[in-house]
């Protein structure tokens, strides 16, 4: 379970770039966080993540404060960043051997983890190659690999499917699905809209800053009284 209680976070005086956000992800559920550009998505998750500090307000992570107790907070989740352009000087196998360091996972679970998840992702063949060699594609597979390597309870994506190909996509949606059939959570921002209204069991969306929206699709149909696509009410919320 993630839980932001009233969570602001300003970049310049007198304008909140996130303002007063308060949201909680349930266990056993794929929650979509959607805006337009600008809107304060990345800026929250890196919140959630520790990677940026909370001006006002906390985070829990399954009950720990990613404010107070940053270390035992990450030890509950996995997170996909925005960009995949990391770490590439090392080679594919080297990257997730350090993050199997990181999580402290076992030497006989971790290459059982590591065949598992590159064969899944089709890079396999890869990993004695320097990830700056990779494509796109191929550096958003090494880092979905190294983020959930230590099969977190907590998905943390940001834009994940984002240069992958078709069968990796489809991949990693059903991976999600599981997930959260297992229990578990996945909290992911997308700007593929078809694809959350698919996929996810409730969406928040924010604009400005603020939260405008968190529910069911059909929720949302029956709030704003129009039976139409989550694209559509998308546009709708954001433009008002």
């Amino acid at each position: 379970m993630i839980e932001i209680k009233n969570v602001s976070k300003s970049y310049v005086k007198g304008k909140k770039s996130v303002d007063n956000l308060e949201l909680e992800i349930k266990d056993g559920e794929i929650f979509g966080f959607l805006g337009p550009n600008g809107a304060g998505k990345t800026t929250t998750i890196r919140m959630i993540t520790g990677i940026l500090n909370i001006d006002e307000g906390d985070i829990l992570i399954d009950g720990k404060s990613i404010k107070n107790n940053s270390l035992e907070a990450k030890k509950n989740f996995g997170f996909v960043p925005d960009s995949p352009d990391m770490f590439l000087k090392l080679k594919g196998i080297e990257y997730l051997l350090f993050m199997a360091d990181i999580c402290d996972i076992p030497q006989d679970k971790r290459k059982e983890r590591i065949e598992e998840l590159t064969k899944k992702f089709e890079i396999y063949n890869q990993l004695n190659n320097q990830i700056e060699s990779y494509s796109h594609g191929m550096r958003q597979k090494i880092v979905i690999c190294g983020a959930l390597l230590s099969e977190p309870k907590n998905w943390i994506l940001d834009e994940p499917m984002t240069g992958l190909d078709p069968k990796s996509s489809y991949d990693l949606k059903e991976m999600m699905r599981e997930h959260a059939k297992a229990g578990k959570t996945v909290f992911f921002s997308t700007h593929i809209l078809e694809v959350a209204e698919k996929l996810c069991d409730r969406v928040g969306i924010i604009n400005n800053g603020k939260l405008v929206f968190v529910g069911t699709f059909e929720e949302m149909k029956q709030k704003f009284k129009e039976e139409a696509s989550l694209e559509k009410l998308f546009l709708e919320i954001t433009e008002r």
